[in-house]
């Protein structure tokens, strides 16, 4: 055991105390003191209360139900039953899920039956032993341990995580709502009031905002009331109160926010006001105000006079599909960057990947990222936060500034805004506690030329590959939708959009066809001059295939005949032509079952098809009989007699 140190005292101040293997661990780990979230959270976990804990982003909400639960299982009076489940933890996103278990892990390491117990994945299908290695430790039977799973979507199907259960026999559970739901369906897996113990629900409000309301109530109805619950977020809805009602029985609220004086001038008399603020102290939240077309010159200049330079910054756009565009253009923009992209439309394994090699990276990187990295993602050393625009949820503001500045590390967080009716969103910040400041350090000056540079710079990547431009056209008209569903609607007005500033901030060839330019008399082509039938993919093969649609050569299905695969679109048009892909669904079903008819017939016998004409015959006498009983009947009928 270690010797008795700071960090330990202050942690054993708690009550119930921890156990002598937590507080090594903890020293160990070096953490020095517990943040006022743990010291309120975990007694009161410990004392069988339910809790609803509203805190702010890198204030160690997870260590506040992660060390409970421990603590709990762990003084179990008998070892939870093969296949039996003693927690669940329930997170809204894969990446958080994920954090957690290789958090709850390094925690277990500590302690010798549940380190024994764990299987590194790397492990896991190596059958042949190391004779190098010294031996397992052994324990005696009905040693206590904690032993986890981790349930994700995407690479690993139900069945094998259900086997992995069934061959592991872990009894905590950490994972997304969806999966977690798949695996407790089955008949294998028990949740009894004699073994269950504690459920968590990790960034509460983001589980109900994504909609996985029916999925959390599937789970609840399938969990013992007499329980420990927990919610856990930076913010806490009034759906999340409705989940409250639900689901827990009395719970302690626990709020913990910041302190923050105003600035006072030293006049005797003068009042100095105290106010919440729902971000952490050591965070800088700024803001800049310049037309769209400024905001990536004015990202390049930040970079490269911020002292010292931002080894990992986050840069949040507001879809998947302008991720996708700008991953291509931001390297020509922002040379010696590594621009790492992650949305949740990538599969999981390129989610992870890209992920971690953020997370790894030791040379200057930016993460390109939509909200699916905004919430409770532990990110080590974020040094800048970038929106580009603000994000459609206003709650999701706070989240996403909270991935710097985390557990008193410094970190500035800069958000720009369009000049005119966008800078009330300063004013309606600062009403819901999550005041921002304008940046004046350092000071980030745009000229005309320089923005003009960057749009030049854009569009030389476009012109290259007509794929890129595909990706621009597709990522603008998803950008322009997810602003039009702006929660401030008020702030964020389609209606107040300059859309030749904005194609020139996209680097955009041309504007694309939408409902929300019908009424723009402006130049669509944006001064750009290109013959677009000309204009090439770099893919050999989706080039070829684009000059055969164009000359209406291409052959479908091997047929000789020639087709056009388009049809000609009035520019007005809207993006998306549903109701002619309607028709022209119905076009083919209805030749299919024409074909199948004509080849039924060829099938039938002369006897065959002797008795099918003398159906149809029967069937068009009945229908004609049909027919003229109907009109004898409106014939004599003369009305109602007065």
């Amino acid at each position: 055991m270690a010797p008795q140190s700071r960090t330990d005292r202050q942690w054993s101040a708690l009550t119930p105390p921890l156990s002598e293997w937590i507080l090594d661990a903890i020293s160990v780990m070096g953490f020095t003191k517990a943040t006022p979230v743990q010291h309120a959270a975990i007694p009161m976990f410990m004392q069988n209360k339910d809790v609803v804990v509203e805190a702010v982003t890198g204030s160690g909400k997870t260590w506040a139900f992660l060390i409970p639960i421990v603590e709990r299982l762990l003084r179990l009076d008998a070892p939870i039953k093969k296949h039996h489940v003693g927690a669940i933890i329930i997170s809204p996103t894969r990446e958080l899920a994920t954090q957690i278990h290789t958090v709850l892990c390094s925690l277990l390491k500590f302690h010798g039956p549940s380190a024994a117990a764990l299987v590194p994945e790397d492990d896991e299908d190596t059958d042949m032993p190391d004779p190098d290695a010294p031996p397992p430790p052994t324990f005696p039977p009905g040693t206590l341990k904690v032993l986890p799973q981790l349930l994700l979507g995407g690479s690993v199907t139900p069945a094998q995580d259900l086997s992995s259960f069934l061959k592991k026999c872990p009894n905590v559970l950490i994972g997304t709502p969806g999966r977690l739901l798949e695996l407790l369906t089955s008949p294998h897996v028990h949740c009894p009031q004699s073994s269950f113990d504690v459920l968590v629900l990790d960034e509460a409000d983001r589980l109900l905002d994504l909609g996985f309301k029916d999925d959390l109530q599937k789970i609840l109805s399938r969990l013992p009331k007499q329980r420990r619950t927990g919610l856990f977020s930076a913010s806490v809805s009034e759906a999340v109160d409705q989940l409250v009602r639900v689901g827990l029985r009395n719970p302690v609220r626990i709020a913990v926010k910041v302190k923050v004086k105003a600035a006072s001038s030293g006049k005797a008399g003068e009042e100095i006001m105290v106010e919440d603020k729902r971000t952490p102290a050591s965070l800088q939240m700024s803001y800049l105000v310049m037309p769209p077309s400024h905001k990536i010159s004015a990202i390049k200049k930040l970079l490269s006079t911020l002292q010292p330079q931002p080894l990992k910054t986050i840069l949040y756009l507001a879809t998947c599909y302008s991720v996708d565009y700008f991953q291509h253009v931001l390297p020509e923009i922002l040379p010696g960057q590594a621009i790492i992209p992650l949305h949740g439309k990538h599969p999981d394994k390129v989610r992870r990947k890209n992920f971690n090699k953020f997370v790894d990276s030791t040379t200057p990187s930016i993460l390109l990222t939509t909200d699916v990295a905004a919430r409770g993602l532990d990110i080590p050393a974020v040094d800048l936060v970038l929106q580009i625009d603000p994000p459609s949820d206003p709650k999701t503001f706070i989240h996403r500034c909270g991935r710097a500045g985390r557990a008193g590390r410094k970190g500035l967080a800069v958000t720009f805004l369009t000049t005119g009716r966008e800078e009330d969103y300063i004013e309606f910040l600062r009403v819901r506690q999550t005041p921002i400041a304008p940046l004046e350090s350092p000071p980030i000056v745009v000229t005309i030329a320089d923005a003009n540079s960057v749009t030049d710079k854009i569009r030389s990547v476009a012109k290259g590959d007509r794929a890129i431009y595909d990706k621009a056209q597709r990522g603008f008209v998803s950008w322009v939708r997810a602003y039009s569903k702006h929660t401030a609607s008020s702030i964020f007005r389609i209606a107040d959009l300059q859309w030749d500033e904005l194609g020139s901030a996209w680097g955009l060839l041309r504007l694309p066809s939408m409902p929300e330019l019908k009424k723009w008399e402006g130049d669509r082509s944006l001064g750009v001059e290109l013959d677009f039938k000309t204009f090439p993919y770099k893919d050999v093969v989706r080039e070829k295939q684009r000059l055969e649609e164009l000359n209406g050569e291409r052959e479908i299905d091997g047929a000789a005949a020639v087709v056009k695969r388009h049809k000609k679109k009035n520019p007005e048009d809207a993006w998306s032509q549903k109701k002619e892909q309607r028709v022209e669904r119905d076009l083919r079903r209805d030749k299919k079952l024409a074909k199948r008819e004509h080849e039924r017939v060829l099938k039938l016998t002369d006897e065959e098809k002797l008795k099918e004409a003398d159906l149809k015959n029967m069937i068009e006498v009945v229908r004609k009989k049909v027919v003229v009983e109907q009109e004898l009947e409106e014939a004599e009928f003369d009305g109602f007699s007065d």
